[in-house]
């Protein structure tokens, strides 16, 4: 028999009380747009990542835009990309009038697979947009050697990836374009979020001016970081986007980085368990990580037969588990782009999503693991 019934979501939002004092500060200053604590926050972000080239915004879709837009997307071309993902993935494609161009998916991962993705290359492919699932980076090297002997830009959605690491390289420094999320239920948040990082320091410069409707700010800009004139006095040779972060939200985000490390580090620690104490329980597979792959582990994937039963059998002992996210091609905005992917039908058929995060102790996880164990 399992413990006392429990209550465990699958996700919970990280709020530090460190946050009240910097935000106040914020928040009565008079200047709650884009400033020193957007700078600040970039500062340690970048050194998080290890990649100078990144920069804040409102968003990870805003920086799946932006990566999208620079990479040459627009009207009438080809984006190949899994389905397997949030929809926010997918859909700055079609707001770009761009094509997606539907990839299969690694069975045992949920990842795109690099081989499906040569063979869906054609002379109107501008860019491979792919997700990290549940913060288990992709093959990285196999793809990327695809972009670059085709000469088509990678956009990595790291989303659900933050401090995640590929044989010994930080994900944000792999990629021509990494993306990540501090939405609300993401490892650390900033209520609402995200950053894009670059391979390319043209690019991040061209960035800086996308994400603020074409403008070098830095440009407007004495010395001391005062307006030289009118902000609005300079030449806009690109029509740009409102993709820029604001001071609440980096106040928010750079106490919530201070916390990172050791939310990662509890992350990793329940999933080691699950992989551990579910393996060889019948009905169950677990999922196979890659020798030099460091996931993130956003949520704990497993594999089960009678996926929806056990799922009702963990709602009743007060577990919350999901699908993450269905398949995108089933979507109406997406219509006329279907395809044949065995590999999503199978992935999609058995996968379930389980709590692993920070607020999931000892008692807890084992509690999850007895509750799987006896069966469903």
């Amino acid at each position: 028999m399992t413990k006392k019934k429990m209550n465990i979501p699958l996700f919970k939002v990280h709020m530090p009380g460190s946050v009240m004092k910097p935000l106040k500060e914020v928040l009565f200053s008079g200047l709650v747009n884009e400033g020193v604590q957007v700078m600040e926050f970039e500062s340690r972000l970048r050194k998080l990542v290890g990649n100078p080239f990144t920069m804040a915004t409102n968003s990870c879709t805003s920086s799946i835009t932006l990566a999208l837009k620079i990479a040459g997307v627009g009207p009438g071309d080809e984006v190949i990309t899994s389905p397997m993902t949030c929809v926010a993935t997918n859909a700055p494609i079609s707001n770009l009038f761009a094509r997606p161009v539907w990839c299969d998916i690694d069975v045992n991962t949920g990842n795109i697979d690099p081989v499906q993705i040569e063979e869906k290359i054609t002379g109107r492919t501008k860019a491979i947009l792919f997700v990290d699932w549940t913060g288990i980076p992709a093959d990285l090297d196999k793809i990327n050697a695809i972009g670059r002997k085709r000469g088509i830009k990678v956009i990595e959605d790291a989303a659900q990836g933050i401090g995640a690491s590929y044989k010994g390289r930080s994900v944000g420094c792999i990629s021509d374009f990494t993306c990540f999320s501090f939405q609300a239920i993401k490892h650390i948040n900033t209520g609402d979020g995200g950053a894009l990082s670059f391979s390319d320091e043209n690019d991040f410069k061209r960035g800086k001016k996308l994400k603020w409707f074409g403008i070098d700010r830095e440009a407007t800009k004495d010395s001391a970081g005062n307006w030289k004139g009118s902000r609005w006095d300079c030449v806009i040779p690109e029509a740009g986007y409102k993709f820029h972060m604001n001071n609440i939200d980096a106040a928010i985000g750079i106490e919530q980085l201070k916390s990172l490390s050791g939310i990662l580090k509890a992350h990793r620690r329940n999933a080691e368990y699950f992989l551990k104490s579910l393996n060889g329980v019948a009905g169950i597979r677990m999922p196979k990580i890659a020798e030099g792959i460091l996931p993130a582990w956003w949520v704990f994937m497993l594999f089960a037969e009678r996926r929806d039963d056990l799922s009702r059998k963990l709602a009743e002992r007060g577990v919350h588990s999901s699908l993450l996210h269905v398949r995108n091609d089933i979507y109406g905005c997406f219509e006329g782009s279907s395809a044949l992917l065995p590999g999503v039908e199978k992935f999609q058929d058995c996968e379930l999503c389980i709590p692993c995060g920070w607020w999931v102790g000892k008692d807890e996880r084992e509690y999850i693991a007895d509750v799987i164990k006896e069966g469903w």
